[in-house]
């Protein structure tokens, strides 16, 4: 499929790596785009690591991710993942499999704070000296899916991400640090996603999995109204309903999909092509305000480019609202 291979050579172009292949160096900043990539970036990071690694993750339900973090255990590497528990800590059997795999292969697991509604965060670190920062669940589906990825080598965000991750992993509160001033955290990310709306001059791109928080619909509204252009992409579900129905009678344009093509999982913002924010946080109250989430701004160009031009693939393919 043309928009497959188109994918697949924006994300060798960025990361500058072989399929499957380990860098111990890159650029500061590198993403990754599904669902051309699939799992291997991650499996590449985690064959890779020589030291320590750190998953934080919604849902794992992906096996050779899982028999990859054993097999770093099984070599010396210290491993800990920590798996949403439930909704407050009511345990859920989603992550049970998961979790049950990994303890028996030496691998420490934990379940994570009962405090957040849900932790929704999805993050991989390794030896201390980078992250990814995933919209996407490693789930197997990344064939299905739109959504991206962040690896991050700058020290003071990997930093941040490790403290709290430590913090997490002890039960303790924390005050996450923003690193070096690109990361963005859940609960108290709505002020941070409401100033970026609010900042557009020219456009905003909107790729999301939920339309439920008013005030970042009244923000996208009061932006189209003095004439920002507003174009948002997402998968239709019928709850959504009301708020296509209010974006679009303020002049944003809405494309859907149906089940075609894929899922739309992304959370992405784009803001007048010169900003952007990718990471866990959908557009509800309990993303933006109950959950512990993740997501990374970005400002450097060649990142900006690949995100507005899948942005436009994105678009295209999707089905004009009304």
């Amino acid at each position: 499929m043309r928009v497959r291979r188109t994918l697949w050579s924006t994300l060798l172009t960025t990361l500058a790596l072989a399929p499957g292949a380990a860098a111990a160096s890159g650029p500061p900043l590198a993403l990754i785009a599904e669902p051309a990539a699939g799992n291997a970036p991650f499996l590449a990071m985690i064959a890779g690591a020589r030291h320590s690694i750190e998953l934080t993750m919604y849902e794992l339900y992906d096996t050779r991710v899982e028999r990859a973090l054993a097999a770093a255990a099984r070599r010396g590497v210290a491993v800990r993942v920590l798996l949403n528990g439930g909704y407050y800590g009511d345990r859920e059997d989603t992550n049970a499999s998961a979790y049950a795999y990994l303890r028996q292969h030496g691998v420490r697991v934990r379940y994570t704070p009962s405090r957040f509604a849900l932790t929704h965060q999805k993050t991989l670190t390794v030896d201390g000296r980078r992250s990814a920062i995933m919209t996407l669940n490693l789930d197997g589906w990344y064939a299905g899916t739109r959504d991206f990825a962040v690896i991050d080598r700058r020290p003071a965000d990997v930093a941040a991400i490790l403290a709290v991750f430590d913090a997490d992993w002890a039960g303790r509160p924390v005050s996450p640090r923003a690193g070096a001033g690109d990361l963005v955290w859940s609960p108290g990310a709505a002020s941070a996603m409401l100033a970026l709306i609010g900042s557009a001059r020219r456009s905003i791109d909107l790729e999301d999995e939920e339309l439920a928080y008013a005030p970042a619909t009244d923000a996208l509204c009061s932006a189209a109204r003095r004439g920002v252009s507003v174009r948002i992409v997402m998968t239709y579900e019928s709850r959504w309903q009301e708020a296509f129905a209010r974006l679009h009678s303020c002049g944003a344009q809405i494309r859907l999909y149906h089940g075609q093509r894929y899922y739309i999982h992304a959370k992405l913002l784009l803001i007048d092509a010169r900003q952007g924010l990718v990471g866990s946080q959908n557009l509800s109250t309990a993303s933006l305000d109950y959950n512990r989430e993740l997501g990374i701004e970005l400002t450097a160009p060649a990142l900006l480019a690949v995100l507005t031009r899948d942005f436009e693939a994105d678009f295209t393919g999707g089905a004009r609202y009304p």
